[in-house]
């Protein structure tokens, strides 16, 4: 059975499975959110298909994403990730996850989670939008314009608007599925 996506995805099996299984699902676990956050940084300038593709090397390199190691990462492991041609080796953006790892901990410090941090945006739920093509979803939102200031005044890096507002859509926080994508409705 031929299931209708999101243009985006179509053709592309890997793309497919992360559409169909990941995409636009709401995420309120911080071990996830910062993956997320981590994997939306390396891809500013780039398509998300060339992350997406590297996610387990990014995985491995950083140490499943756990932030609180990567928090404490020293200059010889920067420099080692700088050499690790499965990842995206980009100083500026490996830098930028360590200072964010920092910076998330201290959100959860501050509201106990970064979910609860982050959700409190869209009180809690999901923004549910009608799409009827993919190409008409936003870059970015005066939301997304809200949320990244208050991230940067906190330290993080690498969170502009548009960034911070596909991060929003990998997570759930707003659904931008098409409305005739099988998911539009499961989500």
């Amino acid at each position: 059975m031929n299931k209708n996506r999101c243009g985006w995805c179509v053709g592309d099996s890997l793309y497919e499975a992360y559409h169909d299984e990941e995409w636009g699902v709401p995420v309120y676990d911080d071990d996830t959110l910062f993956e997320f956050l981590t994997l939306e940084t390396f891809q500013a300038g780039l398509s998300w298909i060339t992350v997406l593709r590297k996610r387990e090397n990014f995985r491995k390199a950083f140490d499943n994403f756990n932030y609180k190691k990567i928090a404490k990462y020293q200059q010889p492991k920067v420099d080692a990730l700088l050499q690790d041609k499965g990842i995206i080796r980009n100083k500026l953006k490996v830098n930028a996850t360590v200072t964010n790892a920092q910076a998330f901990m201290k959100i959860q410090d501050e509201f106990g989670s970064f979910s609860k941090y982050i959700w409190d945006f869209v009180d809690g739920k999901p923004i549910k939008n009608s799409f009827k093509d993919y190409k008409k979803a936003p870059a970015n939102t005066p939301l997304s314009d809200k949320i990244s200031k208050d991230l940067k005044k906190r330290g993080f890096k690498f969170v502009g608007t548009t960034v911070v507002y596909a991060h929003m859509q990998a997570t759930g926080m707003v659904n931008d599925h098409e409305v005739s994508c099988f998911r539009y409705n499961e989500v």
